[in-house]
């Protein structure tokens, strides 16, 4: 009942700096100054609640992933906020100084400027600079509103800047450790590759096809080929195959009898993983590859390992 009756009374009733009174007074400016130290050291009856806050009072989140916005769809957002108004506040956390950080709505909150609002309807919760990231990039990702590069560079912050693991990234966004690895592989594509993802002219799974790649002439010829001939997946997938099939036909060595030493182990390790795998001896020390035929696949393997 308590909570009912101080949201009825607007932002003062949690922040004092926005009481009105009488204006320049020096009493009117320490008691502002005050109100919010004692608002910064004990904020907890600034969280976690919906309030009405002037726009010019918001600033944008530097942490924010998306880096582009559609003009048409904000018109009509901010047209659809003018008739109906705003059914999903946005999320800020208070800074201090009458001010707010966005944690995530930045699109709702660029149209309701645009719409010519002055306040729009706020959800205040506490945050510190990595939650406030991770917020934005979660909210992001569950609308499907980012791009598939912006996601990348969001898992790459985390990763740099906050020192997660992949694991780690993988368990705050919700997704499996093999799409959070696959999705920071993207970085590694050339410039011309990226732009078209971020264009829409090629999928993820091209993407993926290409980044295997090593030869950028090549990469190019067929990402060409995509685009002007609408190669699906599989398409490019059996081009990039077919890339090693010269050099394993032109290869006239004999295969060598196999040790039974490491067939042995070779038979161990693919009853362990359920998969193929090869244990190769070199003049030292040798190499094990396992293969896999699916991201599901790969996750299952992974599982097994973190059960060793």
């Amino acid at each position: 009942m308590a909570t009912k009756k101080v949201l009825g009374r607007g932002l003062g009733a949690f922040f004092p700096e926005y009481e009105s009174g009488d204006t320049g007074s020096k009493e009117e400016t320490t008691t502002e100054r005050v109100g919010v130290e004692k608002t910064i050291s004990d904020p907890v009856e600034r969280v976690n609640i919906v309030l009405n806050v002037p726009v010019d009072h918001i600033r944008a989140n530097p942490n924010q992933p998306r880096q582009e916005f559609d003009e048409e769809r904000l018109e009509e957002l901010a047209e659809s906020i003018k008739t109906h108004g705003l059914i999903q506040p946005i999320t800020v956390r208070y800074i201090g100084e009458k001010r707010f950080e966005l944690i995530s709505g930045e699109r709702r909150l660029r149209a309701t400027k645009l719409a010519g609002l002055p306040e729009i309807p706020t959800y205040i919760r506490e945050a510190d600079d990595e939650q406030s990231m991770a917020f934005a990039l979660i909210e992001n990702i569950q609308r499907e509103d980012l791009n598939p590069l912006e996601v990348a560079m969001a898992y790459k912050r985390l990763v740099d800047e906050f020192e997660y693991t992949q694991a780690e990234v993988a368990n705050r966004v919700g997704k499996n450790r093999t799409t959070v690895t696959n999705m920071l592989r993207l970085l590694n594509l050339p410039d011309f590759i990226q732009a078209a993802l971020i264009s829409n002219d090629i999928t993820i799974g091209h993407a993926r096809a290409l980044i295997t790649i090593e030869d950028v002439k090549v990469q190019a010829s067929l990402l060409k080929k995509i685009i002007n001939q609408g190669w699906n997946v599989r398409q490019v997938e059996d081009a990039v195959r077919s890339l090693d099939s010269p050099s394993k036909k032109s290869s006239t060595k004999k295969k060598e009898s196999p040790d039974p030493f490491y067939e042995e182990i070779s038979g161990r390790l693919r009853r362990t993983f359920s998969t193929k795998v090869n244990v190769k001896p070199k003049a030292k020390g040798g190499e094990i590859s396992i293969e896999y035929y699916s991201e599901e696949d790969l996750e299952r393997i992974l599982a097994i390992f973190d059960s060793l």
